[in-house]
């Protein structure tokens, strides 16, 4: 007797990728939280395996739709959401490599206040993907994609006032240039959930 292949599920696999998000937000705000400029080698190896570990994810999901032969939404779609989750764990740990790369001493305080966002935008991103099975019946993924619009505009305000501070108040020109980087760093991360959220938003859309 032919043994029936397993179905793959994708709405499982994203979640999986999404874990990874959350696992490299929190790791960047206990490094935070916890800096010390010395051990910035050793914490950046170690988001880096947490970004390597979800790129292997990226590929797993890739691999997987390229020999399905039905899946639950366009396998387009799927990839697209995938690789936009992606990005996301890739900006987590492109703010690390600034502070290894700039070598900052100390984190301005605004630092501190992106963390908190990009750790809210990690928490709503999770509660949205957790009810992607089921986007026909959920009532809160609508409500969770406006949520990430608003914290993206948070973002953005703190953004336009970090930098006025940098500038008003920080006369090395070195450290100008350092933190007007690392804050646009930290301003993309919250760009990129809200694009999660957009294409989300665009994918449901077609299938309902």
């Amino acid at each position: 007797m032919a043994i029936r292949k397993k179905k793959n599920d994708y709405f499982v696999l994203l979640r999986e990728l999404v874990d990874y998000v959350n696992e490299a937000a929190t790791f960047l705000s206990e490094t935070m939280n916890d800096y010390n400029v010395e051990f910035l080698s050793g914490v950046l190896k170690e988001m880096h395996d947490i970004e390597h570990a979800a790129d292997l994810k990226l590929q797993d999901i890739t691999f997987k739709l390229a020999r399905e032969f039905i899946t639950p939404i366009d396998r387009q779609d799927i990839l697209s959401i995938a690789q936009q989750i992606d990005d996301v764990t890739d900006s987590i740990e492109d703010v690390l490599m600034r502070l290894y790369m700039y070598n900052i001493q100390e984190l301005r305080d605004e630092t501190f206040d992106f963390i908190d966002l990009i750790m809210a935008n990690t928490e709503v991103l999770m509660k949205i993907m957790s009810e992607l099975s089921s986007f026909r019946r959920s009532n809160d993924i609508h409500a969770n994609m406006i949520k990430l619009s608003t914290l993206e505009e948070e973002g953005d305000v703190l953004y336009m006032r970090a930098i006025r501070r940098l500038y008003l108040e920080e006369q090395d020109p070195i450290t100008v240039i350092a933190w007007t980087e690392i804050f646009r760093r930290l301003e993309g991360c919250c760009d990129d959930f809200e694009r999660v959220g957009h294409e989300i938003e665009y994918v449901l859309m077609k299938n309902t």
